[in-house]
């Protein structure tokens, strides 16, 4: 294949499998001025889809980061009104949203991370209703990413500068499955085999899920009807779509109250344009109970202060070591692509979609049910090659899930 034809089928594979656009449906895409070229395939191959209407929401990072340094500080305590609407009449149209994000993984580096993190709440308590809808799937959303310079360079920094667009987009190509064959067969072979993993989880019925790995002891409660799910996602009216292109996770939600032990990261956590790394964390009773980072602290510390929710975990997925993306040695520095090499947690909400009957279910009862709610949801990695963990029965007795970063069984 051509690059052209590789472009052409990873914007159709976005429209038809990430996002599956429905006839006469409405379509957002956020993104940023780097992927120009790339967006105006996407809104094409959504229109081929059927949609009724595309609009583009663009953002530059010079831009961006001109906001955090020159905005006067009663700014961040500000959320445009007119962003929360455009968002919840999305909403209420059961229109789809894609992110095609290429932004620069150090672009907020040196930001107070106190600016930063009032920023993120102010947003978080105003798109609260929009958030609600993404986490428990009432409207099909999906992110993708492509490289920009910055991104690229990044990655590929002992690369000659001619050719670290190239290389990662090559790595992208790869990861979505594009370049050997008819992706969307390719997608179809790969949920069904996620799915299968999630069925069998679900058979198991585990309480409890344990990690033991360097630098980490941790024991984590399932709710009583949790549900493992692949990346493939539905809607209400069961339209299926991808949230994550690429993905290689079955996941759950844990107990909110049930988190004990400690977790050491294993790969650099990009958050706000700002990198967090070498951290520990130590939970009792579910809680975040210490915190220390070697590259970005104070950020982590604004984080887990976030609110309530954001001192305890939402997610739990499992990913082998032995994945595509794990196997290629890339270090992406971005999330969407670093989970999908590692097992992972999330700090933050949950999803509803995670547990039984939880999907419509208003936030005290979401709490009832021990599920953490948050304006919070960031994923950091916590896999290796070295890693087990074990399922426990009610009984107590317990089984391998992993052995040695991969699936054992």
């Amino acid at each position: 294949m051509t690059f052209d034809e590789k472009l052409a089928e990873y914007a159709d594979l976005a429209v038809r499998v990430g996002l599956n656009v429905q006839s006469g449906q409405y379509v957002l895409i956020n993104t940023t001025t780097d992927t120009l070229d790339f967006t105006r395939v996407v809104v094409q191959k959504a229109y081929e889809a059927g949609a009724r209407r595309v609009h583009v929401n663009f953002t530059d990072g010079t831009i961006s980061r001109a906001f955090y340094d020159m905005a006067p500080d009663s700014e961040m305590n500000e959320f445009p009104a007119w962003m929360v609407a455009q968002r919840e009449e999305l909403i209420e149209q059961q229109g789809a949203l894609l992110w095609i994000d290429a932004e620069d993984p150090d672009l907020l580096s040196g930001v107070p991370a106190k600016r930063i993190s009032t920023q993120q709440k102010v947003a978080g308590r105003a798109l609260e209703k929009y958030r609600a809808a993404v986490m428990s799937d009432k409207i099909a959303w999906s992110i993708i990413a492509i490289p920009s310079e910055k991104w690229a360079a990044k990655v590929f920094p002992n690369l000659p500068k001619d050719e670290q667009i190239s290389s990662l987009w090559e790595a992208i190509f790869k990861t979505v499955r594009i370049g050997e064959g008819t992706a969307l067969e390719k997608w179809k072979t790969h949920i069904e085999e996620l799915e299968s993993r999630a069925t069998t989880l679900n058979n198991k019925r585990y309480k409890k899920i344990i990690y033991k790995a360097p630098g980490t002891e941790l024991s984590i409660e399932l709710p009583e009807k949790h549900l493992w799910i692949s990346g493939a996602s539905r809607t209400p009216d069961q339209t299926a779509f991808i949230a994550n292109m690429p993905t290689e996770e079955v996941y759950t939600a844990p107990l909110k109250l049930g988190v004990n032990g400690y977790v050491r990261n294993t790969k650099p956590f990009v958050y706000s344009g700002n990198v967090i790394d070498g951290f520990t964390l130590t939970f009792e009773n579910g809680k975040i109970v210490k915190a220390l980072a070697d590259v970005g602290n104070d950020l982590l510390q604004e984080l887990i202060q976030n609110d309530e929710g954001s001192a305890y975990l939402g997610e739990i997925a499992l990913v082998p070591h032995e994945s595509p993306i794990s196997s290629s040695g890339i270090l992406f520095y971005n999330t969407l692509f670093d989970e999908n090499a590692s097992n992972h947690l999330a700090i933050g909400e949950a999803y509803p979609t995670c547990v039984e009957g939880a999907r419509d279910l208003e936030e005290a009862q979401l709490q009832a049910l021990g599920i953490n709610t948050s304006i919070t949801h960031e994923d950091f990695m916590i896999g290796s090659a070295e890693m087990d963990i074990d399922g426990e029965h009610e009984d107590g007795t317990t089984e391998p899930i992993f052995r040695k970063g991969n699936w054992a069984f």
